[in-house]
């Protein structure tokens, strides 16, 4: 199992494939482009399903859902969006299949079953959501609209990875309807807060709140809120983004309302997702070369069982005090998993939830019934400790925390010491070469010389930091005046 992972110095990409097969998260499938997530897999991002849902409920949002088909014309009506997606997009033509009169049991596409309108695969659904809030608003009383869809999207992709980048992927999509830019400014912001707690919180990885450059923005938006996190290999990775899209998709709508001095306006709207790129980003902050590295927070079972034995009786009286083990954690909220498999020795069950990233590992033989002892092991750390039957619940209920703490330390270290600030294109160009990480540098303000730093070096502004102080200085590249230093990195 893990002894076979490619090591991450040796290759960090290989051993990045290899283990979301291995640990049995995803597959790829018949479908080019597109995977397959498989029951562990899908159980962790059940997981953070559940704890962003109970968020966003918790901040007042409500959950709906829209057609998977968007009609070209109304894809079109907000131009900028149409044209940032349109490279990307799936199309339906047809209706039908029949039978295929010059190749015998095959079918083909029936040529008379062209539809009058094309229909878009939604890659996003801001179109089709705002044309449906035109029918729902007409007064500020209907105002504000919080809206938040659990669903797929197709953005049809030639490279993929899986999870990080697929033709086809799950994510949420808020987007939410407000009486003033004000309202819907302080909306976007919340939102984009909400991801970075979540993002800290339960996955354990520290992340850069900012905005995005104009380059960098959601096709359509007037700001990009965003959160970037930094990968072991020194990649960022846009884990979540919130987006003030002002009018633009009201006016391309006609989305208007009667506000509360009489007036018609049109309303202001935000946007926001996270998909499941974020198993990506679990996967490579956390993990290591002999498997995953899972958060307690994540984790779809938090402690695993594994019985030594070697007679069916000895069994029956683990498998007894298993069942109390399981009882007395599943009471403080710990969930806990017995390995029961008879199919499997005790070394091949270790190996496969080390693999897989439990937390914690109990091991319970004939001798430690005898003294009242069990072996416990940390997945992080990869140390044992014998502990008492007595203090068991404390003591796991204590590891859990600080895993998940120490988890969440030891990433924020990491990227820390991979903050560089430079200020000539010579050191960028050195420490992106060597050290990479983020780039604190200056930058004229430009798309151009944004560009031109990006073909060079293939280092993109990740994000214009929300704590940033304006600092007078000189760009990185052009040497014209800069007020404020900006974050630059590859990334995925």
């Amino acid at each position: 199992m893990s002894k076979n992972l490619t090591s991450r110095a040796e290759d960090y990409s290989k051993w990045y494939n290899e283990l979301v097969v291995k640990a049995d998260l995803a597959e790829n499938s018949a479908v080019r482009g597109c995977m397959v997530i498989k029951p562990y897999g899908y159980a962790i991002w059940e997981k953070m399903q559940a704890e962003l849902d109970r968020m966003f409920k918790d901040t007042g949002h409500q959950n709906a859902y829209f057609p998977l088909f968007v009609p070209k014309s109304l894809f079109e009506a907000e131009e900028k969006n149409a044209e940032g997606f349109a490279k990307e997009c799936a199309v339906v033509t047809h209706y039908r299949l029949q039978n295929d009169p010059d190749n015998d049991g095959k079918l083909r596409v029936d040529p008379e079953a062209k539809l009058e309108e094309e229909l878009v695969v939604r890659p996003t659904s801001e179109a089709i959501i705002w044309n449906t809030y035109k029918g729902w608003i007409q007064s500020y009383r209907d105002l504000p609209i919080l809206i938040n869809q659990w669903a797929n999207v197709v953005r049809w992709e030639m490279r993929t990875r899986l999870f990080l980048r697929t033709a086809e992927f799950l994510w949420q999509e808020g987007h939410t309807a407000h009486a003033t830019k004000k309202e819907a400014l302080t909306e976007a912001e919340l939102m984009n807060n909400v991801y970075a707690d979540f993002a800290e919180n339960f996955m354990a990885i520290p992340v850069i709140k900012g905005v995005k450059t104009e380059s960098e923005r959601f096709a359509g938006a007037v700001e990009t809120f965003c959160i970037e996190a930094l990968m072991q290999d020194g990649k960022a990775l846009q884990a979540g983004t919130s987006h003030f899209l002002g009018q633009n998709f009201a006016k391309a709508f006609d989305v208007k309302f009667t506000n509360n001095e009489g007036q018609l306006d049109y309303v202001w709207a935000t946007s926001w997702g996270v998909s499941t790129r974020l198993m990506g980003a679990l996967i490579m902050t956390h993990s290591d070369d002999k498997g995953l590295v899972l958060p307690p927070n994540l984790a779809p079972s938090q402690v695993v069982i594994v019985p030594i034995y070697k007679t069916d009786e000895q069994l029956e009286i683990i498998t007894n005090k298993a069942n109390d083990i399981i009882k007395a954690l599943k009471a403080i909220g710990v969930s806990c998993k017995f390995d029961s498999r008879t199919t499997h020795r005790p070394g091949a069950k270790f190996a496969q939830h080390e693999l897989q990233g439990v937390p914690l590992r109990i091991a319970i033989g004939p001798k430690d019934l005898e003294n009242g002892t069990i072996e416990l092991a940390r997945r992080d750390t990869l140390t044992k400790e014998i502990v008492d039957m007595s203090d068991l619940v404390d003591k796991v209920n204590g590891l859990l925390k600080s895993i998940q703490e120490e988890l969440f330390t030891k990433a924020l270290n990491f990227r820390d010491s991979h903050i560089t600030e430079v200020d000539d294109f010579e050191t960028f160009k050195k420490v992106l070469d060597t050290k990479t990480g983020f780039i604190s540098a200056h930058w004229d303000g430009t798309t151009e010389t944004e560009l031109k730093i990006k073909e060079l070096t293939k280092a993109t502004i990740r994000c214009i930091p929300s704590d940033s102080k304006s600092i007078e200085g000189k760009c990185v590249y052009t040497g014209k005046t800069s007020s404020r230093r900006v974050l630059f990195a590859k990334a995925y």
